[in-house]
């Protein structure tokens, strides 16, 4: 490898961080570009949509394998954007306990339904809320490659008639819903 002056290798390592930022950027781009459509909630307040959820189902995610009882909790941050931290019990209700921390932008704000959340710089993902009941008690979160769905409750059970008319909705958005995980969560008066 040729010599290179120490000052330069900064600009080198600058440099190639943001061509691999840009062809991430370009891919997701062209990417979200093959889908249809994906319509959201018409108006999310976001201060109401802060707090905890409970997952109650999602599509296969590699990064949620094994996972039980989980949770997501949101905080909105001074600076306008919001701190996730998701928390997953591996492989049982009780069992070893594995978070991870994130922050979301939201970018689209006519609607606030429209964030990108990142676990790890620079990369993100899409979440969109697409669904929420007028008191903020559920939510339908996707993105629009339909990789990714998450029904989400501010308690650990959702009555089975509103757990359906979610899943029918995602459905007709083009969601394989055949193949979701329904998510093991305590049942009340019990760890």
């Amino acid at each position: 490898m040729p010599y290179l002056p120490k000052r330069r290798q900064p600009v080198i390592l600058g440099a190639a961080v943001a061509t691999l930022a840009t062809g991430v950027a370009a891919y997701a781009y062209f990417r979200r570009k093959l889908y249809p459509d994906l319509p959201v909630s018409a108006h999310v307040d976001v201060r109401r949509y802060m707090g905890l959820w409970y997952e109650i189902a999602r599509l296969p995610a590699r990064f949620e394998k094994g996972c039980e009882h989980v949770t997501a909790e949101y905080k909105l941050l001074p600076s306008g954007k919001v701190s996730v931290l998701n928390t997953c019990h591996k492989e049982d209700l009780n069992g070893p306990v594995e978070t991870a921390k994130g922050t979301a932008r939201i970018v689209d704000s006519q609607t606030n339904a429209k964030l990108r959340v990142s676990f790890f710089w620079p990369f993100e993902g899409d979440y969109w809320i697409l669904d929420h009941d007028p008191e903020y008690r559920y939510a339908l979160v996707g993105e629009p490659s339909r990789q990714n769905l998450w029904l989400l409750c501010r308690t650990p059970h959702l009555e089975r008639a509103i757990r359906d008319r979610l899943v029918g909705r995602a459905h007709a958005l083009g969601f394989p819903t055949e193949n979701l995980i329904f998510t093991p969560q305590p049942v009340a008066g019990k760890p």
